[in-house]
């Protein structure tokens, strides 16, 4: 289980069992919270707890996504999906940059186009250690 938490311990997330493929997206909204997300669904191996506030992107026709930060420290946490599937499910993902950089160090990075394509993009080989400072 990976556990994360925003800056002031205010609000915290946690993944169950393996995060699978996690993406660096170069979105609007990405790239400027330097987020590494890892995906699941709300209520099912993602787990999210404490005091968040939320902003829904509405630079979008019809929004989809709600970004869920900690009202103290500002730390985006999650986003989940304003849309239900059809298994009646919610889709979320966790900012892996609220965790330890060691346990997610040697995670092999995606990389998404959420600017312009919205594709994903060719493999640079790169793992999560690569992208902090």
């Amino acid at each position: 289980m990976l556990k994360g938490s925003c800056h002031c311990g205010g609000a915290n997330w946690t993944l169950e069992g393996d995060p699978g493929r996690i993406v660096v997206c170069n979105c609007t909204m990405c790239r400027r919270h330097g987020a590494l997300w890892a995906y699941d669904y709300e209520g099912e191996r993602i787990t999210l707890t404490g005091k968040t506030a939320s902003y829904i992107r509405a630079d979008e026709a019809e929004p989809t996504l709600e970004i869920r930060f900690c009202p103290t420290c500002a730390g985006v946490l999650a986003w989940r999906s304003l849309e239900i599937d059809d298994k009646g499910r919610r889709r979320m993902a966790v900012n892996l940059r609220h965790t330890a950089p060691e346990l997610v160090a040697d995670l092999p990075v995606n990389r998404f186009d959420g600017f312009d394509t919205f594709e994903d993009l060719p493999s640079d080989g790169k793992c999560a250690r690569d992208l902090w400072f």
